[in-house]
């Protein structure tokens, strides 16, 4: 069975919306991309919201300059984008998933593969999460404290978590990786 990953760049806070305040950051930090790619790697599969697939496939999908990596992984994995009233997704390899969260997904997570990730998309995490479809959080938490703004857990139910990784970055970010205890 595959697992569903929400990954998120987050702030000690727990501030998901990637602002200019603290995000700005991102991408100075060699041992830190380094991780932001290997788990990248370990997945076939990304999950996302309509408005956010939409912004990343405009941007992604026809970019030809990148040396991050991340169009040609993006270009290569399955894409599952969750809507309602997207039709033709325009984008290699996309699958829209118009049913029922819950039997889409627990349809996703039967067929071989890896990890299937989901980031961004701050209303189908917690829509996931509160469907109990969520297997591990990975969060790049980032040295800074917004105060206010979207924060991943806001009125989701109560969760479990066991940390199975918790590593530091030179710039001050670290990993920490959770499984849902069930």
């Amino acid at each position: 069975m595959r697992t569903l990953v929400i990954t998120q760049n987050i702030t000690v806070d727990g501030v998901i919306e990637a602002t200019d305040d603290w995000f700005a950051q991102a991408g100075h930090d060699a041992e830190l991309d380094a991780a932001l790619a290997a788990q990248r790697d370990m997945s076939d599969g990304f999950l996302v919201g309509r408005v956010t697939f939409e912004g990343m496939r405009d941007y992604w999908g026809p970019k030809t300059d990148d040396t991050t990596g991340v169009t040609d992984h993006l270009n290569r994995v399955a894409k599952y984008v969750v809507s309602s009233t997207l039709k033709d997704p325009g984008w290699v390899n996309s699958t829209v998933l118009s049913g029922p969260l819950t039997e889409e997904i627990t349809r996703l997570k039967e067929l071989d593969g890896s990890d299937i990730v989901c980031t961004g998309s701050i209303t189908l995490c917690r829509s996931l999460i509160a469907a109990d479809l969520v297997d591990e959080y990975r969060l790049f938490q980032y040295p800074y404290a917004r105060g206010h703004g979207e924060r991943l857990f806001d009125g989701t139910p109560p969760q479990t978590l066991n940390l199975v990784e918790c590593r530091p970055f030179t710039s001050g970010a670290s990993l920490a990786r959770y499984r849902v205890v069930r």
